[in-house]
């Protein structure tokens, strides 16, 4: 510490020069390369699936109009193939790497909102969402993947069908939940949770358990930025939030829904399907009840 000239010291600067120890130049070193090479190889598998479609959609429609049944392999080596790698590449280059109060999906793209916060065991929300009338959504698998296609071509109803990935912490959903409409697989109304990490915060500071991402899926449309086949979601996703609450509520669930008012701004964005999203950045942080046993119930 240095004292100026009224007797009060100065704190140490910090020591920039440091010397930095061989054994961590050479690891920086290391991950630097991996990491370099590991973009530029997927870079190169990228321009090398979009040469392949180029040249394979030349060469085919170059004999004829009878060829035109090419667009089908073609759509869905860039819908699966290309433009999903492209979003990886482009997302990790803009898209931060924190909580930012959105979900993400596999591609990297901005999804839907996180909307809702809940304080409780995984049991009690299953058990909660259970009593309010939820189904929890199967994982997905071939079988259930070609279940849900079946479905949803002949119109068959699937209330556990499986919801698609969506990341946030890095991790995908740990549970989801949904509510089919009048037996039509295109509709549902649909929430996903993560389990926060332990010590996680909220901004500001509150702890909870899980956050959650609850929209309703109005129809099966088409990506608007890679043209995969996909749920088409309402955009007042705010009306889902306020309906998943009230479901628990109906169902006595609840104890108490505290709500974190602005704790994002409200803004119109589209999710990462393309579709519109409105919210007003409000945030209900839901505190559930301990399931009612026949040991604690009132008068037992």
């Amino acid at each position: 510490m240095i004292s100026d000239g009224d007797g009060r010291a100065d704190p140490a600067e910090p020591d920039h020069t440091r010397a930095v120890s061989r054994l961590e130049r050479r690891q920086s070193r290391w991950a630097t390369v991996l990491a370099v090479a590991q973009r530029l190889f997927y870079v190169a598998v990228t321009a090398a699936v979009g040469w392949a479609v180029y040249y394979f959609l030349l060469a085919r429609l170059a004999r004829g109009p009878e060829q035109v049944w090419v667009f089908l392999p073609v759509w869905l080596i860039l819908a699966y193939a290309l433009l999903p790698r492209i979003h990886r590449i482009l997302s990790a280059l803009y898209i931060p790497d924190y909580f930012i109060g959105r979900a993400r999906t596999g591609d990297g793209v901005l999804g839907d909102p996180v909307n809702l916060a809940v304080i409780g065991p995984a049991e009690e929300l299953r058990l909660a969402m259970s009593a309010a009338g939820w189904v929890e959504a199967d994982p997905i698998t071939p079988a259930t993947a070609w279940r849900t296609l079946k479905s949803t071509v002949l119109g068959r109803s699937y209330p556990a069908a499986p919801v698609s990935s969506l990341y946030v912490f890095g991790n995908k959903q740990d549970l989801a939940f949904q509510r089919e409409i009048n037996g039509n697989p295109r509709k549902r109304h649909h929430v996903r949770f993560w389990k926060c990490p332990d010590a996680w915060m909220l901004p500001g500071g509150i702890a909870v358990d899980w956050v959650g991402a609850g929209t309703y899926d109005k129809s099966v449309g088409l990506s608007l930025f890679t043209f995969q086949i996909t749920h088409k979601i309402a955009d007042r996703t705010d009306e889902e939030r306020d309906f998943i609450i009230e479901t628990l509520q109906a169902a006595r669930a609840v104890e108490s829904v505290h709500t974190i008012r602005n704790y994002s701004t409200g803004y119109h964005h589209r999710n990462g399907g393309g579709d519109s999203i409105r919210t007003d950045g409000h945030l209900p942080i839901i505190d559930l009840n301990p399931p009612q046993r026949p040991g604690n119930r009132p008068g037992a």
